[in-house]
């Protein structure tokens, strides 16, 4: 399961890039003769200005030593010159795409935040490495400088608030549906020797639909208000919805069997009606079976992409 800050990285990714690879571009000039240590210490302070938000901002020489300060305001950070990184993702990543890239998330080694790396390497007019600056920012700052709007955390959290009562409210409608068809089956099981097979129905819809219910709401309460994701949200919705049609269509099934046996004994001429509701149970069944089959044959095709 994925963390919900870790989803939203995962959307708002290219969005960050962008915007520090112009902090990049726009102070660190490449391919030029004059680039030296000095000046991009220089730039490194205007970009430390306007972005604010980061652990720490350093960097490295063609083989990966850090020949810079760590330039951080964070005090746990111990300073890291002439350390060796080449082995870190940040640097060979920029280095194979020769541009400026950003990280996923990791943990870092201080107190084990989660932290993304945007590395920029710098070259030659000869097109030969010559420095690669570093800027280290945690993810929820990355988020929240991507973020659309100065109301996204509000409406973040009206969100999560409105998903954690109407969550609330289906369980308890489930639980209710729960007590009532266990209220049915018990009446039943007293009266074994004169219940009324009604009851017996009525119990097997209640159960029916309170799984389909408690099963909808746990899907909605992980993903929404949790904040977990399975990796695959494509996969996990259509199992969802497939789970909760289907008891739908069980319950339908159920109540028609029950009419069936009902008009049958004490009203033959409204037959019909069960005949009606069969029927519809079936269009349903029919379109449930088209639905899996496209649902199943998208994620097959993703799964090849």
């Amino acid at each position: 399961m994925l963390s919900k800050d870790i989803v939203t990285y995962s959307k708002i990714r290219y969005e960050l890039r962008a915007y520090i690879c112009y902090l990049f571009t726009q102070n660190i000039k490449n391919y030029m003769p004059a680039t030296s240590l000095e000046s991009i210490l220089t730039a490194i302070k205007k970009i430390k200005d306007e972005i604010k938000a980061f652990d720490c901002i350093y960097v490295l020489d063609a083989k990966g030593n850090q020949i810079s300060q760590t330039i951080t305001d964070n005090q746990n950070i111990r300073e890291n010159t002439y350390e060796n990184f080449s082995d870190r993702a940040y640097f060979y990543e920029a280095i194979k795409e020769q541009k400026c890239i950003i990280t996923n998330p990791y943990p870092t080694q201080i107190n084990g935040n989660l932290v993304v790396t945007s590395s920029y390497p710098i070259y030659t007019p000869n097109h030969e490495l010559q420095f690669v600056v570093c800027i280290d920012i945690p993810l929820k700052d990355a988020i929240n400088i991507s973020s659309p709007s100065r109301f996204y955390d509000i409406f973040s959290n009206f969100s999560i608030a409105m998903y954690f009562c109407l969550s609330t409210m289906l369980t308890l409608i489930s639980i209710l549906l729960f007590v009532k068809g266990v209220g049915s089956f018990w009446t039943a099981s007293v009266h074994f020797r004169s219940f009324d097979i009604k009851e017996v129905f009525e119990a097997t819809i209640l159960l029916t639909l309170s799984l389909a219910i408690f099963d909808l709401v746990k899907a909605i309460f992980e993903e929404e208000v949790l904040g977990k994701n399975s990796g695959d949200n494509h996969r996990a919705i259509h199992k969802t919805m497939i789970r909760f049609l289907g008891s739908i269509v069980i319950a339908l099934a159920i109540e028609a069997l029950m009419l069936v046996f009902k008009f049958t004994i004490s009203e033959p001429d409204k037959i019909i009606y069960a005949v009606y509701l069969t029927a519809g149970v079936a269009m349903l069944l029919f379109g449930l079976s088209i639905y899996v089959k496209f649902a199943y044959g998208a994620m097959n095709k993703d799964d090849r992409n």
